[in-house]
């Protein structure tokens, strides 16, 4: 499956000071998180209403998906996305989704392959129950198998973007190519990214922040050409 990418804050060189981390660190993450969050709606509202408009015209169901999510020291919260499979599928099948899920609509597909499912998260990100960039929020059944080290993820809020997710951009390929993609992703996919999100909690700063939301902006623009047996990410 390839190599573990190392964490790129590694050997690079930040160019912002230590004083200036540690305000991030304490304040200034969620400060870009407000700014950025709050831009972002006023300016995706139109597209908002048309996806909605085209998501409930095109299946039977709500605009948008809520579900459970594990967040900061364990608290749950109510994660939003917009509608990309048919209504009550969480009741149909498992918690992951592979390529060619049947449950996936034909507009859900679209949705799902340019990441804009994932934007109404950003009124979760402004009410601080996540953060622009920050480990993935998982549902409560893969929580429970953390190990005490992996369990350290949740002391930062949970991210809409992160290392994992970019090193993993081509994970429902990856997970339709095997026969269990459940057990798969317990037992390969979920360790892989939490030894990365580890990485990234200890080290985190501003200008890594901002290079992974500009990356995963730019990332989009790539996913058809993909490989789906090994992560997306090179050392």
């Amino acid at each position: 499956m390839g190599t573990l990418p190392e964490n790129p804050a590694v050997g690079a060189r930040d160019p912002f000071p230590v004083s200036a981390q540690g305000f991030y660190r304490r304040a200034g993450k969620r400060l870009l998180d407000i700014v950025l969050s709050g831009v972002g709606l006023s300016l995706l509202s139109p597209v908002f209403l048309v996806v909605a408009v085209l998501t409930r015209s095109t299946s039977r169901g709500p605009a948008f998906f809520r579900q459970r999510r594990v967040g900061k020291d364990g608290r749950i919260f109510v994660i939003v996305k917009f509608r990309s499979m048919v209504a009550f599928s969480g009741r149909q099948g498992p918690s992951i989704t592979a390529s060619g899920d049947s449950r996936i609509t034909s507009w859900g597909a679209f949705l799902r392959r340019h990441k804009i499912d994932e934007l109404p998260q950003l009124w979760n990100v402004l009410k601080g129950e996540m953060s622009l960039v920050g480990p993935r929020p998982e549902v409560e059944l893969y929580v429970r198998v953390y190990t005490p080290l992996q369990r350290r993820v949740l002391e930062v809020r949970p991210g809409m973007t992160d290392v994992a997710s970019l090193a993993y951009r081509a994970e429902e390929r990856m997970l339709a190519a095997r026969d269990d993609p459940e057990k798969y992703y317990v037992e390969e996919i979920l360790p892989r990214k939490l030894a990365l999100n580890l990485q990234y909690i200890e080290s985190y700063t501003v200008s890594q922040d901002l290079s992974l939301i500009l990356k995963t902006m730019s990332s989009l623009l790539s996913l058809h050409s993909l490989p789906i047996d090994k992560p997306a990410v090179s050392p």
